[in-house]
């Protein structure tokens, strides 16, 4: 058996009930290309047969089930093999039906003086499908009493050694086929009236679904009968499995293995019209390598497309819009064979189109909605009537995720065509880029001919793509099963050791990539060690986790030649050295202690350790027992020792970030390394001499990052856990007036400390938002950053809400109120200590 002949049959993937395991809808001309390995090592899997009562049973593998003779499972399996087969065949049955339908009145006019069709086309369009129905209709009904009535007694051997001697009509309407396809076509070109019947047949669903009819082209249906001489081949494979050697069915069976398996290979060199468009010009089979979705600007607007990337193509599809039932199917927006297809080179980035990007502030708010519905879906499930309104919201949730996969990704990745026209995708992920990137360039290493696609053949290359594609769904979190793993919400430390392995030296640096939505965000970057060949950046980082499984390290040599800078501000163009990702298994990341592991990338092998903190650890506050020091100690204690209205630290720290890092990008967002935090901590608490020297030479995001940790580890939230609720329910008002009167009052009810360091901070953050152009930190990130840092519900309260399940859920259901109510107060004009408390009404012009 040639390996090539593998690909036509992808049976592990599709087995003959392939049919059925899509929610038993008719497949629309989307088959697998009828090149059939016969090797009986190739015996599909069981996908998802259904019993006789239509009940899907779970695909148990197939091999192994009959160990130690074990008799009543072979059986059983042999009746799901069989009822799988069955439920395929009556839907085989149908689309026959389908075809003659048009057939007899066809013929009536043939006759007539306005002939839509002659009898000749007629009878070459419809060669010998009235045959194969009568076989088929004959061997589905001899079939379906012995399955209703199943015991171990029960043979169905003859039944398939008759179908299998009925084959010879098969090799007549196989010759027929190509003519029987041309006819139709230029029928359909010739006349209108054949044009409408041929593409609109109505094919009857399975008599117990609930879905009458599907609507499939005449072209479709033609092919049916090619692909179904395949499947009756492997069924075979798998009855046989599950037979006992000793049971009557054993030889017969057997048998018509055989004759099946003669027949298709003396039909395989044959089958020719629809190989041409799955070989390449050299006539090597033509591969799907990678496929995913990737969005692309197309007339300056975001489009979600699915890409696949063959032998020797890259092929742009998207989704057709389908009636609900109906098979998906694909639409090849345009394709570039790889051997003319070429990456952006530096110097024509001129003419690249600006790429518009959303306010960060926009993607952030639509997060927290999600985490919102997330919430309230779980809440749901548990009501006794939630099931309707679970997927009401399921909907709503999955086009707020599909909005936020096209809006998100800013990372271009362009390509052109020999004709210079170039196409732009954005990603979110260097990482995936880059994979993107070098599966397109090991293939063009091969010595790859240009191909050009007939209309045909790409029509059929495209309709392939539906079976082959490895992603089915488009990456969001609702596409998931309940019972697949939601992921990890908490935060994850990460410390990034060294690294070795490189050739020679250079300048290197790692960035961190997690998965939060259903796709990669890059959430951490180390410094750049120069001029070595084993960094050791020993830099630790804290990354938000918002239902991440995995972990991803890249190590980039960076370029300081300015003349290799893209115009793009966000094109990376440091090489990437190195990537490799890491699952993040809840057992071995949720222990107390540092879990240490190495990435191999590339013959590079980068050290970190990690460890994880969930939700609920991280939201308890431990009050420090000692008084000395700042960290984890009451702000009035503090300000009383220091003789201050606001900490020391709070204004060191403020006063750092708007000397040197207002202009920085993603200031406060970006994690500075927890090591250079830890020693800013334990300079402040010890009151080091020397912190002002410190301060001036510290990376600024660890800055930032120690005025965060300040107020994380207050032992009560800076605007206090009694009046927590009260802010909850200020935020919630509708009415401005009553809003306003309340958050104001609500601000004059804070101790004069822990009131004129929030004061502080927001007039802070407002000088750092009015820089966003320049750092991208919206007033909205920044309350993203800040607002759950600075309120948060006190263990008392979050006990209190027991029927709300888990942390991550209070979390995400308070988190979007905490933000709101510090967005308030940054939108809100300057509020000051003295007005505050002189007035007891507080109005501004706002209202």
């Amino acid at each position: 058996v040639k390996p090539a002949h593998a690909f036509y049959f992808n049976y592990n993937t599709d087995g003959y009930d392939g049919d059925v395991a899509e929610d038993g809808k008719s497949q629309d001309g989307s088959e697998t290309l009828p090149y059939i390995d016969e090797s009986p090592t190739m015996s599909p899997q069981l996908c998802a047969p259904q019993g006789p009562d239509g009940e899907t049973v779970s695909p148990t593998p197939p091999e192994g089930l009959v160990p130690g003779g074990d008799i009543e499972k072979g059986l059983e399996m042999k009746k799901l093999v069989l009822s799988g087969f069955l439920a395929s065949e009556e839907i085989y049955i149908n689309q026959l039906e389908a075809l003659l339908l048009p057939m007899r009145p066809l013929k009536a006019t043939a006759t007539t003086s306005q002939p839509v069709l002659t009898i000749q086309q007629i009878e070459t369009i419809f060669y010998k499908i009235q045959d194969i129905f009568e076989i088929h209709k004959e061997f589905y009904d001899a079939l379906l009493p012995n399955i209703q009535q199943w015991d171990e007694k029960v043979t169905v051997g003859h039944l398939f050694q008759k179908l299998a001697s009925q084959l010879g009509v098969y090799k007549a309407f196989v010759d027929n086929y190509k003519v029987a396809l041309e006819t139709a076509e230029k029928c359909s070109q010739a006349n209108s009236q054949f044009q409408k019947i041929s593409e609109n047949l109505k094919v009857k669903g399975p008599k117990d679904s609930k879905d009458c009819t599907t609507t499939v082209s005449m072209e479709a249906l033609l092919y049916k009968p090619i692909d179904r001489v395949t499947r009756s081949t492997l069924v075979l494979h798998d009855l046989l499995k599950h037979t006992p050697k000793d049971h009557p069915d054993f030889p017969l069976l057997q048998d018509a293995l055989r004759i099946s398996q003669n027949f298709l290979s003396s039909i395989n060199e044959e089958i020719d019209p629809r190989r041409t468009a799955v070989t390449t010009p050299k006539g090597e089979a033509r591969q799907l390598v990678k496929d995913g979705f990737l969005v692309e600007v197309s007339e300056s607007s975001r489009k979600l497309r699915h890409v696949f990337l063959f032998t020797d193509l890259l092929l742009c599809a998207k989704m057709k819009k389908t009636a609900v039932g109906r098979h998906q199917q694909y639409e090849c927006k345009w394709y570039i064979p790889l051997a003319d297809l070429t990456f952006q080179t530096l110097d024509d980035s001129d003419s690249c189109p600006s790429i518009q990007v959303l306010p960060e502030h926009e993607i952030e708010e639509m997060k927290i909605k999600i985490s919102l519905l997330k919430s309230e879906i779980q809440k749901e499930k548990k009501a006794p009537k939630g099931q309707s309104r679970v997927e009401r919201l399921r909907k709503k949730m999955n086009e707020q995720e599909s909005w936020l996969l096209l809006h998100s990704p800013t990372i271009p990745f362009r390509i052109h065509n020999k004709h210079g026209k170039s196409f732009l995708f954005l990603l979110s992920s260097d990482y995936e880029r880059s994979e993107w990137r070098e599966s397109i360039q090991k293939l063009q290493k091969k010595d790859l001919q240009a191909c050009v696609l007939s209309s045909v053949e790409l029509q059929v290359l495209t309709s392939s793509c539906f079976k082959l594609r490895t992603v089915h769904n488009i990456p969001v979190t609702s596409n998931k099963d309940d019972d697949e793993t939601p992921g990890l919400y908490g935060f994850l430390h990460v410390i990034v050791h060294s690294a070795k392995g490189f050739k020679q030296s250079a300048n290197l640096y790692c960035t961190l990539e997690v998965d939060s939505y259903g796709y990669f965000v890059s959430k951490a970057k180390t410094r750049v060690f120069r001029d070595t060949t084993e960094p050791q950046w020993n830099e630790e980082f804290e990354i938000e986790l918002e239902g991440s499984q995995f972990l991803r390290i890249l190590c980039y040599e960076k370029c300081y030649d300015k003349s290799m800078l893209n115009k793009d501000d966000n094109e990376i163009v440091d090489k990437i050295m190195g990537k490799g990702q890491v699952q993040l298994d809840p057992q071995t990341v949720q222990s107390k202690n540092w879990h240490m592991d190495v990435i191999e990338m590339n013959g590079i092998k980068v050290e970190f350790s990690m460890k994880f903190t969930s939700r609920d650890l991280s939201l308890k506050r431990t009050p420090s027992k000692k008084q000395s020091g700042v960290f984890g100690v009451k702000i009035n204690v503090v300000t009383k020792r220091e003789r201050s209205k606001v900490p020391y630290i709070v204004r060191q720290c403020i006063e750092e970030v708007e000397k040197r890092g207002i202009d920085e990008v993603g200031i406060y967002r970006i994690s500075g390394v927890a090591t250079d935090i830890q020693a800013l901590k334990t300079a402040f608490d010890t009151n080091t001499k020397d912190i002002l020297v410190m301060l001036s030479d510290m990376d600024i995001n660890a800055i930032a990052g120690t005025l965060k940790l300040y107020f994380r580890e207050l032992p009560e939230p800076l605007l206090t856990d009694r009046l927590y609720p009260a802010f909850m329910e200020g935020i919630a008002l509708s009415d401005p007036a009553a809003k306003e009167n309340c958050m104001m009052h609500l601000l004059r009810s804070l101790p004069d400390p822990n009131l004129m360091t929030f004061l502080t901070l927001l007039e802070h953050l407002k000088r750092v938002a009015e820089k966003e152009p320049i750092n991208k930190m919206s007033l909205h990130n920044l309350a993203t950053v800040f607002g759950p840092t600075l309120l948060r519900p006190s263990e008392s309260e979050s006990t209190k809400g027991q029927h709300i399940t888990s942390a991550s859920d209070i979390w995400s259901h308070d988190v979007m109120a905490q933000v709101q109510v510090l967005l308030y107060y940054l939108q809100h004009p300057p509020i000051s200590f003295a007005e505050l408390k002189r007035n007891t009404l507080y109005f501004s012009t706002d209202v």
